[in-house]
């Protein structure tokens, strides 16, 4: 029989920091608990014990602070973020009936060595599972300690068992309390020997083999005259730290290995909490929603579901289409499958048993306007419906939609989960019961948007710019497919030409996308000056390969050869990868995946294609307009910024910006205290470094690193713009303000954004989060701007009977596709509607220029 303890307080603290910060939309810290879980689940799964328990820290002194004032005076308290979540977490391992032992005036590690104690008494292997290596000394035959480590939200674990802990120190278990006694403990903080660091201690025991023999042998002629002089000076420390070292394996709890069998959880109660905490990943890992052998599933609802597959049940799914009140419709990746819910009746309906003449008449009866529905990602339904050559109308609501705008960071928007959350209702995750979660979710969602103030975000914006994405998706865009291949085979060559000239420099091959070998051969084989080495070896990042570009002449053939081999697979194969049979690119628009609204493009990606090298521009000009078209790319003139004058309502910014002057110009005047016409080049650049940074809150740190100045020089940059421009230090003041007032910021039109994290007792968590504030309301309202603009800009080419069409958006800039005859017409209305997207304290100003392919348009 086996039995894992864990030491809950140092797997937590493990968790904690290695998970990072996690919340619910109440603001209630989460990732300790999350992390705790996760981490207490894959030891299970690797030990496989018969029983399992936790111990935990007591509040307030032990016996070992009276012992010894200091114990332990170094140890910061426990940050508020995780001591907040304790008691929940003690709430759910006791729902999971998992035993926690704690005792007044003792450790956790005295309870961890009892405990081990008694199993081996009994007959028990005991597994003690801990971060702490104190805990070492409690290994013996009948016990083996787990020592765990947790980086970058990934456990590691070591089984320590007699052998293996002698053949890495050298001695038995217990000479860990000697080890321990010689050399003190910073963490615990106990002095040990005065001057006997860990070196001379391990060299001791290995010479003597524990403390009483170190003192025994204290005046050998072997020993140093100043280690000598240590040890007489440090015998009663020693001695003290001795015992504070040694864990006491007699607390007195009440303790059998039998009582702590792992048994059932009180599931209704672990999925309570669990849906408190908005833990949706973990109540589907752990099936909490099926039920078990012994119990149903809190509030489980019944499904009438009737398959279509016969004339009559293909009448009534019909009939049920002409119900009065919306219906709930939820549908295959491929649409080819659909379900349709009526109160609790479910109809399901596949192509598969239907065939090619009954499916496709009722999918398009389905989403004629006649029939009322509510839907799930209606853009993603549109885009596969076009594709079989079908316009979806009817649709009354779109739940994927609502449920974005309340919780914009959630990863994941499924169906069932947000029934559960926010309709109470527990479904099964096939097609009925997403097709029921989306009826239930129509009428739930929609009440919460409207009290969160964004059923305008909804209504205006994000709901009329999913026809337009579909119909973005189903064009795409054309690609010069042999002008690709053969900057694909220029990228080749120029790629083997790195290789040979690296190699030349390096005395050989070796594999250059090997960081170790890379860092080896930088660091040791050419002895550049290089950082800290980690286990992992040396860093070999572009932030590391920049500081040495001037050192080597190899560092400048590497950063080539990195660059190239990226554009290389991404773009040069990776583009040609997705050229559908139609000769064109259909990358798939992700509208409800940025925290800020912003939308992003995926399958491929061509929001990220680089704009300022020779080579990004190369690329540009292999997405091209067919026969006898045009491609028009117009782009906002600094949106951000112009937003920025606008809801900081600065005076001065304005200003600059309705002059018509060049906006870095005139703010490098203002700050520098110079005329335009003696602007240089340089201060041009740091000017528009702070006007773009200062929307996300850029440190004179950051400040300092991009434009090549000092951090006393950055922060005079930024100390003097925000002079000049007062209204937006008053705003970057009052807008993290009011957040921590309210919990969330908003974008001008109401979106908006939970940040919780502004609570966090964690600085560099509580600093992101300030910078989120700074700068969300205005990308999220750059974001509602051009999707504003997307909407009245494809609304009009259709009112005015255009064949153009939208093919694509890049952050702040749109592209049309138009035959020739319309390109003035529509260089003309994209400026217009563009323009009038937004009325700001500003101009708003866009930019368009036609030409054959997306670089001579740009």
């Amino acid at each position: 029989m086996k039995l894992m303890i864990l030491d809950g307080n140092s797997v937590v603290n493990r968790a904690f920091y290695g998970v990072g910060y996690l919340s619910s939309r109440s603001g209630q810290p989460t990732g300790a608990i999350y992390g705790f879980l996760n981490i207490m689940q894959s030891l299970l799964d690797e030990e496989h014990p018969d029983a399992l328990c936790v111990a935990f820290d007591e509040k307030g002194p032990t016996f070992r602070h009276e012992e010894y004032e200091g114990y332990k005076a170094t140890r910061k308290p426990m940050p508020e973020d995780l001591a907040s979540q304790m008691p929940i977490l003690k709430e759910i391992l006791s729902a999971m009936n998992v035993p926690m032992y704690s005792l007044s005036g003792w450790e956790a590690d005295d309870i961890l060595g009892t405990a081990g104690k008694i199993c081996g008494s009994e007959g028990w292997d005991c597994v003690v599972v801990t971060g702490d290596r104190d805990s070492l000394q409690l290994v013996d035959v009948h016990v083996t300690v787990k020592l765990v480590t947790t980086k970058g939200g990934r456990t590691q674990s070591v089984n320590y068992t007699p052998q293996v802990f002698e053949s890495e120190y050298g001695f038995p278990p217990k000479g860990l309390i000697d080890l321990k006694a010689l050399m003190g403990d910073s963490s615990d903080n106990y002095p040990g020997v005065p001057g006997i660091g860990e070196k001379t201690a391990k060299d001791l025991m290995a010479k003597f083999g524990s403390l009483d023999n170190v003192y025994a042998n204290a005046e050998d002629d072997s020993l140093k005259p100043a280690v000598k002089r240590k040890l007489a000076e440090g015998k009663e420390s020693a001695y003290q730290s001795y015992d504070l070292a040694t864990i006491r394996c007699s607390a007195p709890i009440s303790f059998t290995p039998e009582d702590n069998r792992i048994r059932k959880w009180d599931r209704a109660k672990v999925l309570e909490l669990f849906r408190q905490l908005e833990f949706g990943r973990l109540i589907e890992k752990y099936r909490l929603l099926e039920p078990d052998e012994d119990s149903t599933p809190a509030e489980e609802t019944k499904l009438n579901v009737i398959e279509v597959t016969t004339p009559e049940t293909i009448a009534e799914l019909q009939s049920a289409m002409r119900f009065i009140r919306p219906v709930g419709v939820a549908v295959t990746e491929h649409l080819d499958g659909f379900a349709l819910a009526v109160g609790d009746t479910v109809y399901t309906a596949l192509e598969t048993d239907l065939g090619l003449v009954d499916y496709p008449l009722l999918l398009e009866q389905l989403w004629g306007t006649d029939v009322k529905k509510i839907c799930h990602d209606s853009k993603s339904i549109r885009s596969e419906l076009l594709r079989r050559g079908i316009q979806a109308d009817g649709i009354e609501y779109d739940t994927a939609l609502g449920a974005y705008l309340l919780e914009p960071a959630r990863s994941r928007y499924n169906p069932t989960d947000l029934a559960q959350q926010y309709c109470g209702r527990t479904l099964p995750e096939d097609l009925s019961g997403q097709a029921a979660a989306v009826l239930a979710l129509g009428t739930a969602l929609p009440k919460l948007v409207r009290a969160n103030g964004m059923e305008a975000v909804y209504r205006d914006i994000d709901f009329p710019l999913c026809p337009v994405l579909a119909e973005m998706e189903s064009t795409g865009i054309a690609v010069d497919k042999n002008t690709l291949e053969s900057f694909g085979a220029m990228l080749s060559e120029r790629i083997r030409d790195c290789e040979n000239l690296i190699y030349g420099y390096a005395g050989g091959p070796f594999n250059i996308n090997s960081t170790k070998q890379l860092g080896t051969l930088l660091f040791e084989t050419l002895g550049l000056p290089h950082g800290k080495k980690t286990k992992s070896g040396y860093s070999t990042n572009i932030d590391v390969l920049e500081q040495l570009r001037e050192k080597h002449p190899i560092i400048p053939a590497i950063i080539d050869y990195r660059m190239l081999t990226k554009l290389h697979s991404t773009y040069a194969e990776g583009l040609l990868k997705v050229i559908a049979p139609d000769g064109r690119i259909h990358s798939t628009f992700q509208n409800t995946v940025t925290a800020t609204g912003r939308l992003s493009s995926t399958d491929p990606n061509l929001q990220n294609i680089p704009v300022r090298t020779e080579l990004g521009g190369e690329i540009r000009k292999m997405f091209v307009a067919r026969p006898g078209w045009v491609l028009v790319d117009a782009d906002y003139s600094q949106i951000e910024l112009r937003v920025l004058a606008h809801v900081a309502d600065d005076k001065a910014m304005q200003d600059a910006f309705c002059s018509g002057e060049d906006f870095h110009t005139h703010t490098a005047a203002q700050v520098f205290g110079v005329a335009p016409e003696e602007v240089t080049p340089q201060m041009r650049r740091s000017a528009k470094a702070v006007n773009f940074g200062i929307v996300y809150g850029i440190s004179d740190f950051s400040l300092a690193g991009d434009i090549g100045v000092s951090r006393k020089e950055a922060k005079a940059y930024i100390d003097g713009y925000l002079s000049h421009y007062a209204g937006v230090r008053q705003y970057m003041e009052d807008v993290v303000k009011n957040a921590k007032e309210s919990g969330y910021v908003e974008s001008m039109y109401g979106r908006r954004r939970q940040l919780p994290e502004l609570h966090s007792s964690n600085f560099n968590v509580r600093s992101g989060a300030e910078r989120m504030a700074l700068n969300t309301p205005i990308q999220g309202t750059a974001a509602d701007i051009i999707k504003i603009a997307m909407i009245r800009v494809r609304d009009r080419m259709m009112r005015e009977g255009l064949q153009a069409k939208l093919v694509l958006q890049v952050h702040d800039e749109l592209i049309v596709e138009c035959p020739e005859t319309e390109k003035d017409t529509v260089l003309s209305l994209v400026t217009e509607e563009m323009e009038a997207a937004a009325s700001l304290k500003v101009p708003l100003i866009a930019e368009a220029h036609a030409g054959q392919n997306w670089y001579e348009a740009k």
